[in-house]
């Protein structure tokens, strides 16, 4: 019998989310017998999806993979408590589930966006002796006050402690970046149960960019697109200050904001307050549609707010704008900014600053349509040679394996 994965996400399609359908069926087709175990699909928007209604266990097949959904608090606001609800209540349907009603896996490889869904995994191996694999994709407690979610010295102490735990009983852990293993080690996670694992893009093929996402971006205008969340993390007023200075220094220049967010509204009210004319904003598109966007672009943008966290993340959008082949302005420092200046593929500068990012929009503008492909496509076959979808699952599938043994 192939062995069996359970794949246990709070977040899983129709959500958009990374590591979601594609690489479920990457496991199935690896040989794998996979079923995921998630929520009702609800992120961004904090509601249910049309077509589902939440019960105590829903079962689907998507693309010939097992889905098992459980109950969860749909919550994704600005409230540090809610989302916490959120978190605690996939915790419990997770952990029931996975104690008393699922078979028994080889292996229960968890996407960690939470503690939470973690410490299910948890007590499932506690119970049924089953190995555990966290993938760790935000960095807690470190992510909470730096999105501001959790501000508490009292509580961060206590989740804190709680990290502590989990990593000391998890089999494997897989982190995004050399900075999330530096910081594990730090915290006592032994290097050798520590690997880091480059996130990838969408590898959607786009042989023909379709009219009617083209005439969204006009062609006498230099057009910069924010594809992403919209929230604390991104620290995106910068973007719209930027904006606000180049809105008279070079009229051409017109940024896309597509996407969603806690902050989407407020800085579309922000923009729309300050009279600014060449700033659009956009509600998110399906990811298979996403590279449409971002290859009618003529730059892509990446903001970070400024925390020390924040240096040794690399937002996964950096992944997507490399394999889309188009220069990018980053707006970050530490190992996302390293990633780009590695690859030629475009323009570093700090993040919160906006006359700095409206100096590196400029500096793109004023190269010529040669140069900027050129950039593109140092960035495209930087990502070929070291994130694509092929390298990072391969480097996945054998950490599960080596567990597994």
């Amino acid at each position: 019998m192939p062995p069996r994965i359970i794949y246990l996400t709070q977040l899983f399609d129709p959500e958009p989310t990374f590591k979601g359908l594609t690489f479920a069926k990457a496991l199935a087709n690896s040989g794998f017998d996979v079923e995921v175990v998630t929520g009702f699909p609800n992120y961004p928007g904090g509601k249910i999806y049309k077509g589902y209604r939440q019960s105590l266990l829903h079962r689907e097949t998507l693309d010939g993979i097992p889905v098992t959904r459980l109950p969860v608090y749909p919550s994704h606001d600005r409230s540090g408590l809610r989302r916490i609800v959120s978190y605690f209540s996939f915790f419990v349907s997770a952990a029931i589930y996975l104690v008393f009603v699922t078979r028994r896996a080889n292996v229960i490889l968890v996407f960690y966006p939470s503690l939470t869904a973690g410490f299910a995994a948890i007590i499932a191996k506690l119970f049924r002796r089953t190995p555990v694999v966290i993938d760790i994709q935000d960095m807690w407690p470190d992510s909470l006050p730096a999105t501001g979610m959790v501000r508490s010295k009292l509580l961060l102490g206590v989740i804190a402690a709680a990290c502590k735990v989990l990593y000391s009983l998890t089999d494997h852990v897989i982190v995004l970046s050399n900075g999330f293993k530096k910081l594990l080690v730090q915290r006592g996670v032994s290097a050798s149960r520590c690997t880091v694992v480059y996130n990838w893009a969408e590898e959607t093929d786009v042989s023909e960019i379709d009219q009617t996402v083209q005439k969204l971006y006009p062609q006498d205008r230099f057009n910069v697109l924010f594809a992403g969340n919209m929230g604390v993390a991104q620290g995106l007023d910068t973007i719209v200050e930027a904006a606000a200075l180049l809105q008279e220094r070079e009229p051409r220049i017109l940024i896309h904001m597509m996407g969603e967010g806690i902050d989407a509204g407020r800085l579309q009210a922000k923009a729309n307050a300050l009279g600014l004319g060449n700033i659009i904003f956009r509600p998110r598109v399906p990811l298979k549609d996403v590279q449409q966007h971002l290859r009618s672009a003529d730059v892509l943008l990446v903001h970070l707010a400024r925390d020390p966290l924040f240096e040794i993340t690399i937002p996964s959008k950096t992944q997507a704008y490399l394999f889309a082949g188009k220069p990018i302005v980053m707006a970050a420092e530490g190992e996302a900014a390293a990633m780009v200046r590695a690859s030629g593929a475009g323009f570093i500068c700090g993040p919160g600053s906006a006359p700095g990012l409206a100096e590196a929009i400029l500096q793109a503008s004023r190269l010529g349509r040669v140069s900027l492909d050129e950039m593109g496509k140092r960035g495209r076959s930087f990502y070929d040679r070291h994130l694509s979808f092929s390298s990072g699952f391969g480097n996945t599938e054998a950490v599960l394996r080596v567990v597994m043994r």
